[in-house]
């Protein structure tokens, strides 16, 4: 699968140039706060609404697709929760910690998986990631953001308070906005599509070098639990119930391996913007991503040859 290769190889080496821009001092702290928030709150919903906008979701098996993904999901996280006394009390890991864990196991590579499912599948690859990202996107968020408040250590809010942390987290009204252009297609101005598209594109460097910046290689050189467990949960464990729901609802073909595709690559380099963004444990995450992107060189092949 050359084209898995292809796709994680840039990934993983944009992860250390931020690295190396970081350890050099070439970008300092301030410029690297800039970029985060930037890509936080413009360039990651940018890229969302343009790959949702665009999608042609008539032709996919969107029923299908979404259903075997949110339920993997929802397994994931059920896991995560069923777990979190057991880590505490036996491996001593915080809460903060917990939330890297969480997103580790559970979050998704969007531009990994944009880029394979339309090397190996052309538009139809690309549309069924859109379907993807509508069904996981919105969901992982939520997710994410009700682990960051409840572990990370933060105040108790009210529920208007949770509320307002939905509605007003880029990645969630990104989505809304997505498919709600998707399903009514006004005729924007192509000044306005363009402007869109390169915002978004923006996203996908601007992502991977915070993730390198935040990098400290010594940790990384001694994996402890809170990695072995993210990692074995996302590379391995969510594939195969993903492709378990997808058989079951009638999934299969090219489409089932797009499936495969999604649930199989690393986790999202959004996952260490928000855990800098929520009071997470974002050194954590940072060795979380790069291990998963590293070791996903080989597990997206075998997951595509074992499960497709």
């Amino acid at each position: 699968m050359s084209a898995v290769f292809a796709s994680l190889i840039p990934t993983f080496l944009i992860i250390a140039t931020g690295w190396l821009c970081r350890a050099t001092g070439f970008v300092n702290e301030q410029q690297w706060a800039g970029l985060e928030r930037a890509t936080y709150v413009i360039f990651f919903p940018a890229l969302i609404i343009d790959t949702l906008a665009r999608a042609d979701l008539g032709s996919v098996p969107v029923l299908g697709v979404g259903a075997a993904l949110v339920g993997s999901i929802l397994l994931m996280a059920s896991l995560m929760l069923v777990l979190r006394p057991l880590l505490e009390r036996h491996a001593g890991i915080d809460g903060p910690s917990f939330t890297s864990i969480f997103q580790g196991a559970t979050r998704w590579n969007t531009f990994v998986a944009l880029s394979v499912a339309g090397s190996l599948f052309g538009q139809r690859g690309i549309a069924l990631i859109a379907v993807a990202i509508a069904a996981m996107v919105p969901l992982l968020n939520l997710l994410a953001v009700y682990v960051f408040i409840r572990f990370a250590g933060r105040p108790r809010q009210s529920p208007w308070a949770i509320l307002r942390s939905f509605a007003t987290n880029p990645f969630i009204w990104s989505c809304a906005v997505g498919l709600t252009l998707n399903l009514l297609a006004p005729p924007l101005p192509k000044p306005v599509t363009a402007y869109i598209d390169l915002m978004g594109r923006a996203s996908l460097a601007a992502g991977l070098l915070i993730v390198g910046a935040g990098l400290d290689i010594r940790r990384l050189a001694r994996p402890g639990l809170p990695h072995a467990l993210a990692t074995g949960c996302k590379l391995a464990l969510m594939p195969v119930t993903a492709v378990t729901f997808a058989r079951y609802g009638g999934v299969s073909g090219n489409d089932l391996l797009v499936t495969i595709i999604a649930a199989s690559v690393p986790s999202a380099a959004a996952g260490y913007v928000l855990a800098r963004q929520m009071g997470g444990n974002a050194p954590l995450m940072a060795e979380i991503l790069t291990l998963q992107t590293l070791l996903a060189l080989g597990s997206m092949p075998i997951m595509i040859s074992l499960l497709g």
